[in-house]
């Protein structure tokens, strides 16, 4: 090579380095602030690691469970808001971990970028920090991967992992379902991660800007009340676990909406008979229905209409149960009950109020 020339460096490929490092030192307090007990490390090493005995567990058997967004993240993009979508992130990993009967434990993260900001980083890892808070669960990990040519201007994807625990014989669904058991609505936050590429078809037939008010919300932007964070149902479902041992199951009620998700957790002899008139639909359910013209039997498969969590609990333990959840912060609304086998494994009585 002759003398004054110089090599392409990685940072000329479009990869900065010292970027991301600097990504690195902004989320050290926000990880540091997660710990809890079986993790207390710092962030930096090639693996986070987790003492479960020193979580408490003597004889445990491990859950896991790893998800993403969807197309909610095109909206976090598009209105420039970033500090919410990890909150989702989060959520929609311990969620299904919960429904396990087990408690989450640890969580790591996929950040994928074509151009990284360091700036823009830490408001996503704020949110996963704060989802990791409400769930009792530790930050222990991740991955930033700057790829120039993978994303499209300043788009970027997440993908999250948690890991959680229960004591062998602790798990959930257990195997005493019976006809008669009551079956309890937990409200949902909003339309959470599930079903935003219809939203976002919605919205564009709609002519709403993403800054203009919300027409379903007194206040917020549309892009504001569209990102409201996924509920996390963690720590009020365990303490009703814990201290009425009167959940049988859990449903998490994502993707595929009531019919896909409540019979995924009975048996195949039961179905799940739901009061649809019970059910208080938020606003942004009705303005989805009404706006994209979307047929009650395509809501109730696509989103969760206001229930975000479906328990079932046994009929003389359900009133114990709410009360817990609701002491806990929860809006708890008896939707049903469990019957005989039908040819569905979701049965429907009277309707939404769309």
């Amino acid at each position: 090579m002759s003398e004054g020339s110089k090599g392409l460096t990685y940072a000329q490929a479009g990869v900065d380095i010292d970027a991301g490092n600097l990504m690195v030192e902004k989320i050290k307090p926000l990880v540091r602030s997660t710990r809890r007990p079986g993790a207390d490390g710092e962030i930096g090493g090639f693996g986070g690691l987790f003492d479960l005995k020193a979580a408490g567990f003597s004889d445990p058997i491990l859950v896991a469970a790893n998800d993403g967004v969807g197309t909610k993240l095109k909206i976090a993009i598009d209105a420039g808001k970033h500090d919410t979508i990890g909150v989702d992130l989060v959520a929609m990993c311990v969620n299904d971990i919960v429904v396990q009967g087990a408690e989450p434990l640890l969580f790591l993260d996929y950040f994928a970028t074509g151009k990284l900001d360091p700036n823009q980083g830490a408001d996503i890892v704020s949110g996963i920090a704060e989802g990791c808070r409400q769930a009792g669960c530790a930050l222990i990990g991740g991955e930033t991967a700057e790829m120039p040519g993978m994303y499209h201007g300043n788009d970027y994807d997440l993908a999250g992992f948690a890991v959680g625990a229960a004591e062998r014989g602790q798990l959930l669904p257990t195997d005493d379902v019976v006809e008669g058991d009551v079956l309890l609505g937990l409200a949902s936050s909003g339309v959470h991660s599930n079903g935003y590429s219809l939203v976002r078809r919605i919205v564009e037939k709609s002519g709403v800007k993403w800054a203009d008010r919300a027409p379903f919300a007194d206040g917020p932007t549309l892009a504001e009340a569209l990102l409201e964070p996924t509920r996390i149902y963690v720590k009020s479902l365990l303490k009703a676990i814990r201290e009425t041992h009167g959940i049988k199951a859990l449903a998490h009620i994502t993707g595929g909406g009531f019919p896909e998700n409540i019979p995924r957790v009975l048996p195949k002899e039961f179905s799940a008979e739901l009061d649809l008139s019970a059910i208080e639909v938020p606003r942004v359910f009705l303005w989805l229905a009404e706006t994209g013209g979307v047929a009650p039997e395509e809501m109730m498969r696509t989103f969760n209409c206001g229930v975000g969590m479906i328990a079932v609990v046994a009929a003389g333990q359900a009133a114990q149960v709410a009360a817990v959840l609701q002491e806990a912060g929860e809006t708890v609304t008896p939707i049903g009950r469990i019957v005989p086998r039908r040819d569905t494994g979701v049965i429907y009585r009277g309707s939404l109020a769309l």
